[in-house]
């Protein structure tokens, strides 16, 4: 099965300090070798706003062009907007990208690989599935 994975993840592994033995890095690792990684465009876009070094704004673009894009239709936006509206009933909060997220994982039934402990409250009440690392490392 595929897994999208969260701006959250890809910034803990492109961090300066980061640690390679780190559960989720190489988790994350794995599911590249596996070939099992998806984007979507809002999450290439939130890795790479912000670089204000050119050098290393490319080259992360091109690190990351090697994952293609699960390409965003209507529906994904109606059922964001579907799914937050859902969650905003129930008191809970989160950003329409975080919605656009579920929609994709949701409709393409893949799973989030995320740190965002937000997607959690999501789940409550509506029906993702969030990836879990591995017990082997």
């Amino acid at each position: 099965m595929k897994v999208l994975i969260d701006t959250s993840v890809w910034s803990l592994a492109f961090r300066k300090n980061a640690n390679l033995n780190d559960r989720i890095i190489k988790e994350l690792f794995e599911l590249i070798h596996e070939l099992r990684i998806v984007i979507i465009g809002p999450i290439r876009q939130e890795l790479l706003s912000g670089i204000s070094d050119p050098t290393k704004y490319e080259q992360l673009k091109e690190k990351l062009r090697v994952f293609n894009d699960i390409p965003l239709e209507t529906e994904h936006y109606e059922l964001a907007a579907q799914l937050f509206n859902k969650c905003r009933k129930n008191g809970i909060q989160g950003s329409h990208i975080d919605f656009l997220k579920c929609a994709v994982s949701i409709n393409n039934n893949i799973s989030i690989f995320t740190l965002d402990h937000d997607f959690e409250k999501y789940k409550k009440y509506i029906n993702i599935k969030l990836y879990s690392v591995r017990n082997n490392y």
